[in-house]
């Protein structure tokens, strides 16, 4: 880090750079003692959009209105409401139309797709997942499990980081899908870790999956339905009822946002805030050789998102409350972690600067003797 990065004057002249800058205000910012809150919990619950309070009483009004005539003749018809979403969600998470529905919860898509992908043999029984899955991913698999008759200890195989380290290496979790492609059902990996902000190379791991004989089902009756039944093409084929209305049309309001933005020049400036916060957290560390803290999100950009993981061995719960007493917003993970979360549509360079003049502070007033 140079000393021009340390300055608040190398902040303001980033974000006057910065050509996302204006989206900013379409959010409204959590006030704290009067002032919007630095806010540094996207990756948890993200800031909600200025437009969202005038979509639902959109359809509140054609509630009202239309009753249940709404589902055609509303603005916004409900019957096919989710279709309004797909083209932006496909673009946002680089899929194609097929791919994407809107629909449930993460949790009850993620039973609905095991139904039809883990089909579980007296040999090809196994999961394999990584260590540490966020806990409801967790806890589907073990149900799922359970449901066929096996047992989770035996039928989950979860990968761990190495002794001393934090973060998966792709090599391990290749080398255990082809250690267990004889017995392998199903690989299930999220795309980032949540607690450590790792983002996993998920072609790497896709392509092995294959290899272990992920197609292994025939693709003329993969799909095949008991009774007649004939499931849409694409995604929309695990869709149950309709999608609901008011939680789509907060989701709208959010994907409008992101349409207004090339997504190439979000991710730069993801990684550019993101590289900044670490700088500036680098430069903590390296004042306070003693400091109980350490950075356990990979170090290059390509393996994580926006979120920087904050290991606080000691004082954890009490740097989380300081930051919260002083306006800022961070994401607090037992039993020692401090998430971070810069998210490129909304936050400042100068807000990364104040974040961390205040874990600057904070560790000045507890380790400066």
């Amino acid at each position: 880090m140079t000393s021009n990065q340390s300055s608040s004057g190398f902040a303001h002249e980033m974000d006057a750079r910065d050509s996302l800058a204006p989206i900013r205000n379409e959010f409204y910012f959590p006030k704290i003692n009067g002032n919007d809150a630095l806010y540094f919990c996207g990756n948890s619950l993200g800031l909600q959009p200025k437009t969202v309070e005038s979509a639902l009483l959109q359809e509140l009004e054609d509630w009202k209105n239309w009753g249940v005539e709404g589902h055609f003749n509303a603005k916004n018809p409900w019957f096919p409401y989710h279709k309004m979403l797909t083209a932006s969600l496909a673009r946002t998470v680089g899929a194609i139309g097929t791919e994407i529905v809107c629909m449930n919860t993460l949790t009850v898509n993620l039973h609905l797709l095991m139904i039809s992908f883990y089909r579980p043999t007296r040999n090809r029984y196994k999961i394999i997942m990584e260590a540490g899955a966020f806990p409801s991913d967790q806890y589907a698999m073990e149900s799922q499990v359970r449901f066929h008759g096996f047992e989770p200890d035996d039928a989950i195989v979860e990968i761990a980081p190495r002794k001393g380290e934090y973060t998966l290496r792709t090599e391990d979790i290749l080398d255990a899908i082809n250690n267990h492609k004889d017995s392998i059902s199903l690989v299930m990996f999220s795309g980032v870790q949540y607690f450590t902000g790792q983002r996993f190379d998920m072609k790497q791991i896709t392509s092995a999956a294959h290899e272990a004989g992920g197609w292994g089902n025939d693709e003329a009756t993969r799909f095949e339905m008991k009774k007649g039944f004939r499931p849409a093409r694409g995604a929309e084929g695990w869709q149950i009822s309709n999608a609901q209305v008011f939680q789509m049309a907060a989701l709208r309001s959010s994907l409008s946002i992101f349409d207004q933005v090339e997504l190439s020049d979000m991710y730069s400036k993801r990684d550019k805030l993101t590289g900044y916060l670490k700088s500036l957290l680098d430069g903590i560390i390296s004042d306070f050789p003693n400091l109980p803290i350490k950075i356990i999100t990979p170090e290059t950009p390509s393996e994580r998102g926006c979120q920087l993981s904050l290991l606080v061995e000691n004082q954890g719960r009490e740097l989380y409350h300081y930051l919260v007493e002083n306006s800022a917003i961070v994401d607090w993970r037992e039993p020692n972690v401090i998430r971070i979360a810069p998210v490129p549509l909304y936050n400042s360079f100068e807000d990364v600067y104040k974040l961390t003049t205040i874990i600057r502070t904070y560790f000045s007033t507890q380790f400066l003797d």
